[in-house]
């Protein structure tokens, strides 16, 4: 019997878009449930079918880094406890929970446990970071006055990583664009965006092995 999978650019969850501008990269970036590549238009079928293979595989790659389990989590934290604040706030657990829309984190003090909302799964690692450190010290500090935010000024990503959450709280309640991020110009990316606090959920990668394009 026929192998009935359908080849990547097949798939219907998978939306190929030809550009005559590309000339030697190819993007990729998830948009709802389908994943969105942009070809060179002078792709052969068969290069098509092999570097929307290769994106999907570094997009999962990407992903699964960026999704660490509540034990990485843990680790994590008490790495920036000892390298940010003196060992001071060392938490007993920390866990991902589903049910925080309106806050990116929370912490119970009495026994020393902290939640990150899912919303913050595939963000950046500095955006993360910026969170389990702004629960550490909620630990130590319950409120946000200047003796909160002065036990934050050792970690350089703070106003960087604010400004990324706010923006990204921003964009949610803005219209959808009808021309995703990279589609029309080859000079700003979703990354580029994210640097400045406005940005969407999908992935970007950018390829530039101009030998396998050619």
């Amino acid at each position: 019997m026929a192998n009935s999978t359908p080849e990547p650019s097949d798939d219907p969850r998978v939306e190929v878009r030809r550009s005559g501008r590309r000339r030697s990269t190819v993007t990729a970036y998830r948009e709802g449930g389908r994943t969105v590549v942009l070809i060179p238009a002078r792709f052969t079928r068969s290069q098509e079918q092999e570097w929307v293979q290769r994106m999907l595989d570094r997009l999962s790659a990407q992903e699964r880094r960026r999704r660490p389990g509540d034990e990485e989590l843990l680790t994590r934290a008490l790495t920036l406890n000892e390298r940010h604040l003196r060992g001071l706030a060392t938490p007993a657990s920390v866990t991902w929970v589903q049910n925080q829309n309106t806050r990116w984190g929370s912490c119970t003090p009495a026994d020393r446990s902290i939640r990150l909302s899912t919303r913050l799964l595939g963000m950046p690692s500095w955006v993360l970071d910026y969170v389990l450190l702004h629960e550490l010290a909620h630990l130590i500090q319950p409120g946000h006055g200047p003796d909160f935010w002065s036990l934050l000024d050792t970690y350089p990503r703070t106003e960087r990583a604010r400004g990324f959450l706010e923006g990204f709280s921003a964009a949610r309640d803005l219209p959808v664009d009808d021309d995703p991020p990279g589609s029309t110009s080859d000079g700003e990316t979703p990354a580029d965006r994210a640097e400045h606090g406005d940005t969407e959920t999908e992935e970007e990668v950018e390829v530039s092995e101009t030998s396998r394009v050619s």
